[in-house]
């Protein structure tokens, strides 16, 4: 094997794997290889759990599982044997020691070396001491005469020394591969982190991240180099998959970055658009469905997600179904139907008279002399859940559910009603942001999209007072205050577990604010039972907010 002297070419692959797909990981990898190779790469650097897929949770408590694994890396490693770039891999490691998330660096035909994930993340998003063994302390990695330091995702973000030591002992390079899922300035706070090891260590650092959507994650790639004197030695796409090489020269201060590309990155709604549009696309191709398909309303939220729809998988992937009954509006008919003709999917009407008025007759005698209220308004939106599952059983698509983060905090939805499908993708959204998002939209195409440009969310939906329309003249501020002032209090008790004093300091009646913690810890078991979507703040509902269902506590009620 050639001994590389003062220059090296990494090529960081931002590949999208798919969890447990093992087979199509390790040939997407050998594609990869291939495309690196003929870039003139030296050595390919993929990210964190390339093999397995990222977070494999407990499929790596499956023998099977980590015996695929296994298998997969040794077949990579004996590609290597051709001469060409030698690669760095993330993969799930059993042996006589543990089970660990691994990094393994393979040339000649072999596996030279494996290192393992130290510090294990299990906080927010992350669990990984359920599933794994924390491993030693590493050292570096001879790569062609190149000492490599090659730490494992939290082992750069922890306080363990982990960078320190690999200087310590050697390491001129580090080369870190991460499993960090997006949320909004998650690129900011990667760079930050990444730049206080640089300094502890005195070493230059590659961050590989992964891309794609996992279920409720979504890895937003944005892979980027920090020099040794702090600054940016390249930047890659963010949302989109990339293979770039960055040429690293050995000179009298260390290695620094000579060339690479440096790309901009999206910030505010066009990342959190881009996020949400690459977390649908993932959760539907992946899953194997041809074609979705959700309720129109003519409301915001079911045409943000119309667009986002469009944009992740084509119109002709794309079936919406306006559901009228006698309160729906002629102004939310037409809304909905000129949404539809702007994005250009398809678009029926089936009006639930009938069911709705059949489900009535059926309970006339139990519900003899009570008065109609929200049990009947709910009828109306269950009637509604349950044509979209038919369509979806019949025709094999999935249902998108549209609620927002502000229906979902509160409750303002229907348990087997609007709630029913298989994901949605505004989810982690509160509703100004998901007014931001679709005016944003109107104005701005993302890059990957398929969708159209122009006005695609008409303005009548943006401007016009939001209603379920389940009875007459409803509006949603009849049950809530209005969406800027609940959206403040809701982020307050979700984001930053604020108390409520501390609340009501920032200008909110007290009871309003008892009110809506109230409504938000009660509505916990309809969230248990809502479909997933993508996350787009630091605490998701799900993953990282994980509150009893039975639960008195209310801090009205404290000393």
């Amino acid at each position: 094997m050639i001994q590389l002297n003062d220059t090296i070419r990494i090529a960081i692959v931002q590949e999208n794997p798919t969890m447990g797909d093992i087979n199509g990981n390790l040939q997407l990898a050998r594609r990869a290889r291939a495309d690196a190779a003929a870039l003139g790469a030296d050595l390919v650097l993929f990210t964190e759990l390339f093999m397995s897929g990222y977070p494999p949770e407990d499929l790596v408590l499956k023998p099977a599982f980590m015996r695929a694994c296994d298998r997969a890396i040794n077949e990579l490693a004996g590609d290597t044997a051709d001469g060409g770039p030698g690669i760095v891999i993330g993969f799930p490691r059993q042996n006589e020691q543990g089970r660990f998330n691994a990094v393994a660096l393979l040339d000649g035909g072999k596996i030279i070396a494996e290192r393992y994930k130290v510090d294990l993340p299990n906080y927010g998003e992350f669990d990984e001491k359920r599933v794994f063994d924390p491993g030693p302390m590493p050292g570096p990695v001879n790569f062609r005469g190149i000492r490599l330091g090659l730490p494992v995702c939290e082992d750069i973000w922890g306080d363990l020394g982990v960078c320190e030591t690999l200087a310590e002992t050697g390491a001129e390079l580090l080369l870190v591969v991460n499993g960090s899922p997006y949320y909004r300035g998650k690129v900011d706070v990667r760079h930050q982190v990444v730049i206080r090891q640089v300094i502890e260590s005195g070493l230059p650092i590659i961050f590989a991240n992964q891309l794609g959507g996992q279920d409720e994650l979504v890895f937003d790639g944005a892979s980027f180099g920090i020099n040794a004197d702090k600054t940016l030695a390249f930047q890659m796409k963010q949302f989109e998959t990339q293979i770039a090489v960055a040429e690293w020269q050995r000179q009298d201060e260390g290695w620094t970055c000579t060339n690479g590309p440096v790309l901009p990155i999206p910030v505010r709604e066009e990342a959190d658009y881009r996020a949400c549009m690459l977390g649908l696309r993932d959760y539907v191709n992946k899953n194997g469905f041809k074609t979705v398909v959700f309720g129109l309303s003519g409301g915001v939220d079911s045409a943000l997600c119309a667009a986002l729809a469009v944009d992740a998988l084509g119109k002709d992937r794309v079936h919406a179904v306006m559901l009228p009954y006698h309160y729906t509006s002629d102004e939310s008919l037409k809304d909905a139907r000129d949404c539809a003709q702007a994005l250009g999917f398809r678009y029926d009407t089936i009006p639930i008279f009938k069911p709705v008025e059949g489900f009535l007759d059926a309970l006339e005698e139990q519900f003899e002399g009570t008065e109609q209220g929200v049990t009947e308004e709910n009828l109306q939106s269950r009637t509604r859940g349950t044509l979209l599952m038919a369509l979806s059983n019949k025709f094999g698509s999935m249902v998108v559910t549209t609620g927002n983060k502000s229906e979902m905090s509160v409750g303002y939805a229907t348990l087997y009603g609007d709630m029913n499908g298989g994901f949605n993708p505004i989810k982690d959204l509160y509703k100004m942001q998901v007014y931001g998002l679709s005016s944003w939209r109107n104005h701005h195409v993302p890059d990957d999209a398929m969708g159209p440009g122009g006005i695609v969310i008409p303005v009548n939906i943006i401007d016009k007072a939001p209603t379920a329309e389940l009875r007459p003249d409803q509006s949603d501020q009849d049950s809530l205050p209005e969406y800027p002032v609940l959206d403040d209090i809701l982020e307050c008790l979700v984001e930053h577990e604020m108390d409520v004093d501390t609340i009501v300091e920032r200008g909110h009646p007290r009871d309003l604010v008892n009110r809506m913690e109230h409504l938000l810890y009660i509505a916990e078991y309809k969230r248990r039972q809502s479909a997933p979507g993508v996350k787009i703040t630091k605490k998701h509902f799900g993953r990282d907010r994980r509150y009893p269902i039975t639960n008195k506590f209310r801090d009205r009620d404290t000393l």
